[in-house]
């Protein structure tokens, strides 16, 4: 059944707004998903296509980043959230507000202000992983993280956002013997719980689904089939 996206899910930025470089506002689209789901490489494989796509207008550039550790200051929390020394590691609460705290520098720092000059934005994760991990995963209030949300991106939201859909088996497998990080080895239970919290936030949010179990090749058309269906003119999609 369809749902409303949340007010969070919907650019604040009117059709019209004009950026200062007189292009119009930049487009902002994120990769969501479980890790394990192809979320870099497509990042990667988007950040190649999309220069000769014809999408993007003359003069606007294409702007790769992630979260956490976006900026310098997100560099440091990102260090801190996945590998933190010692006893250093953050409790449950502590940690949402960290990625608060980078999400808040990464918008205000990078994202809105390229998006102001009329260039794309793509970013390795945004503000449903956190609810995906912070809300359905270590079970904190979406309430409270939907009012961190909005504090966070002051308004802020993805034009696009596509959810690599992944089984978490096929996360755990792809992961093989590479170390985990704080987040990762939190457990089965809880990573099962993320997965379902991507699933139910693509669905009230309104993000486009891409199955990630296909090839490599596949995952990268499904992804630029979104971005021509979103952003192109008739002719491209």
């Amino acid at each position: 059944m369809a749902t409303t996206p949340r007010a969070s899910e919907v650019s604040a930025a009117p059709a019209e707004f004009q950026g200062r470089s007189g292009r119009g506002r930049g487009r902002f689209v994120v990769l969501e998903g479980i890790d394990g789901c192809g979320k870099t490489s497509q990042l990667e494989a988007l950040a190649t296509w999309l220069p000769a796509s014809g999408l993007l207008p003359a003069g606007a550039e294409l702007i790769t980043t992630r979260e956490p550790g976006g900026t310098a200051l997100g560099q440091a929390l990102r260090q801190l959230l996945l590998h933190p020394p010692g006893d250093a590691a953050p409790g449950s609460t502590a940690e949402l507000l960290l990625y608060a705290a980078d999400r808040a520098q990464h918008v205000q720092q990078r994202i809105q202000p390229a998006l102001e000059a009329g260039h794309w934005v793509l970013s390795d994760r945004f503000t449903g992983s956190t609810a995906a991990y912070q809300g359905h995963g270590r079970g904190l209030s979406l309430v409270l993280i939907q009012q961190l949300e909005t504090i966070a991106t002051a308004g802020l939201a993805a034009d696009l956002t596509l959810w690599l859909d992944l089984p978490l088996a096929e996360s755990l497998r792809r992961r093989g013997n590479r170390p985990a990080d704080r987040i990762e080895s939190a457990g089965a239970a809880f990573l099962q719980r993320v997965a379902d919290g991507f699933a139910a936030e693509a669905l009230q949010r309104g993000w486009r689904r891409i199955d990630a179990l296909q090839p490599l090749e596949a995952v990268s058309a499904a992804c630029q089939a979104a971005l021509r269906d979103v952003f192109g003119p008739p002719s491209l999609r």
